[in-house]
């Protein structure tokens, strides 16, 4: 009898989400991953907050032993009570700008800081931050939703740079920005009523639909941001 080798190691930060929660569930349904789940809501080894830089190191360094082969990130803001996309400039508000930042930016940054360098260094290896087709600056022709669309495209942007520097670490790895859809969530809630029919996904579906994505994806892919379908998304 073959000895079955043991199974590779998955991180999912955002777990307690409703994409992030389901990626950890699929990746557990495949069996071919170990699985470490991570949010701001959990307590003990299994709490993070993306917010706070101090909370991402201590995580990283409780995962260190890891060596994880795949780390995804399914974190993001993009309403809050009474606060929301804005519509136009007069909406604009600094406070608001920069909590969109923190959580859909400089959150993801800092997370790659910390947690790159626990990743295996042979091999392939995947780092994912979940993105928005909103973030796309040449796709953007309708305006309005100022800090989610800003945020996401300097998201897209930090995607890109950390990709560059961390293939002189790992020639092999994989560093991207996956684009789920719209998918029924608290995100998304109050913004379904104009989703064509069959573009509502599930939690369930959208987790498979992007790890389907990933899985496909080469070392040459990294830096690319890309969406459910596996069209890449122009910057």
């Amino acid at each position: 009898m073959v000895a079955k080798s043991a199974p590779k190691s998955a991180i999912v930060i955002g777990a307690s989400g409703g994409i992030g929660a389901a990626l950890a569930e699929a990746l557990r349904d495949e069996g071919d991953y170990a699985v470490t789940a991570l949010s701001r809501s959990a307590t003990g080894d299994e709490q993070i907050d993306i917010a706070d830089e101090g909370s991402i190191a201590r995580a990283a360094e409780r995962c260190a032993d890891l060596q994880p082969d795949l780390i995804l990130l399914a974190t993001g803001l993009l309403h809050d009570g009474d606060l929301g996309p804005e519509k136009a400039m007069r909406d604009l508000d600094a406070d608001w700008l920069a909590r969109q930042y923190l959580v859909n930016a400089i959150g993801p940054a800092l997370v790659a800081k910390h947690f790159l360098p626990i990743m295996k260094t042979g091999g392939i290896t995947r780092f994912a931050a979940l993105s928005a087709r909103v973030g796309s600056i040449s796709d953007n022709r309708l305006g309005g939703w100022y800090g989610y669309r800003a945020s996401k495209a300097a998201l897209n942007q930090l995607i890109r740079s950390l990709a560059i520097e961390w293939r002189r670490k790992n020639e092999r790895s994989i560093v991207v920005g996956l684009y789920p859809g719209t998918v029924d969530t608290g995100l998304s809630k109050p913004f379904q009523g104009n989703v064509p029919e069959g573009k509502l996904f599930t939690a369930d579906r959208a987790a498979v639909q992007l790890l389907d994505v990933l899985d496909d994806l080469k070392p040459g892919d990294s830096g690319k941001i890309f969406a459910w379908d596996g069209e890449e998304i122009a910057p």
